[in-house]
């Protein structure tokens, strides 16, 4: 058997944003692979052998724009890999950055993308609970425009107090509210996101002093081992523990998947779930995850 042709990237065109580093950089390292003509976007420069390097920040509606209108006419996979941690402060650029412009930039490219093609996101287990939020998201989804979106936020501070998870989890609900509107469907594009467990990259460093109270990158580390690795004597992913699937879930191996939300976390939400099915001190689903996130 022809992996190449498995695979169904040999000679096509596929967009990926966050390729500089991290689970972006190893997924395009596989799709070069692969036979997939590369455009890669990131605002840190981008060191692959790929077709055309775009350098932007993805949070910003003209230099989206701006990309968009000088990407390929046809696109057959397109993965937004780009994120950020949360700061006090930088409340509404992580929206913009790890949900919103990735909305924004998937809908103005999609008369691009062809028949049978795929999005597929990268999103992560901090999105676990989307369904608490999900009426906000969907209200959030269906306003027409960015400068709408941008308002509704700004008239929300509650909603995005906790960033980082409001995001993702608005990401999540993204693919679920879309995977069979008429606007994906009719022309069978398929639509997925991956949620990473903790994975070693470029932002790790970010996300160790965003977790911590007081911004002190040691106590975050632990913060998060106590949360994502404790409890099963764990060990952070490799980032091509995460590009790799991200890749296989875009190509045609899983031409009959959408809509789905895969959590690649060495089963750690599933035993969230298990014990909030099982009653386990009580605790709601809901309230396994509030807790997991703090």
């Amino acid at each position: 058997m022809d992996i190449k042709k498995l695979f169904g990237f040999e000679g096509k065109t596929v967009v990926i944003t966050g390729a500089a580093s991290g689970m972006a950089k190893s997924a395009a390292e596989l799709l070069i692979s692969l036979g997939a003509k590369v455009y890669g976007i990131d605002i840190n420069q981008i060191t692959l052998p790929i077709e055309h390097a775009y350098y932007a920040d993805l949070g910003e509606k003209e230099n989206i724009d701006a990309i968009v209108n000088d990407l390929p006419e046809k696109i057959d996979a397109l993965f937004l890999c780009h994120g950020i941690a949360a700061f006090p402060g930088n409340e509404l650029k992580v929206q913009k950055v790890n949900f919103y412009g990735q909305k924004y930039m998937a809908e103005k490219l999609l008369d691009r993308i062809s028949d049978q093609g795929s999005v597929t996101f990268i999103s992560s287990v901090g999105g676990f609970g989307w369904e608490s939020i999900y009426q906000e998201a969907v209200e959030l989804i269906n306003l027409p425009t960015w400068e709408e979106a941008m308002k509704w936020y700004q008239e929300h501070p509650d909603k995005i107090q906790n960033s980082y998870v409001f995001a993702k989890q608005c990401l999540l609900s993204y693919v679920t509210y879309r995977c069979m509107d008429p606007m994906y469907m009719n022309r069978k594009i398929r639509i997925n996101a991956i949620n990473p467990g903790d994975t070693i990259t470029g932002l790790t460093k970010d996300f160790n002093k965003s977790t911590s109270p007081t911004g002190n990158e040691k106590e975050g580390e632990e913060m998060i081992s106590n949360i994502f690795l404790k409890s099963w004597n764990g060990y952070a992913a490799q980032p091509e523990e995460m590009g790799y699937p991200l890749v296989v879930i875009g190509s045609d191996i899983c031409s009959y998947v959408s809509g789905q939300l895969i959590y690649i976390d060495y089963g750690l939400t599933s035993n969230w779930k298990s014990m909030a099915l099982l009653n386990k001190n009580e605790k709601s689903i809901m309230e396994i995850s509030e807790e997991s996130q703090k």
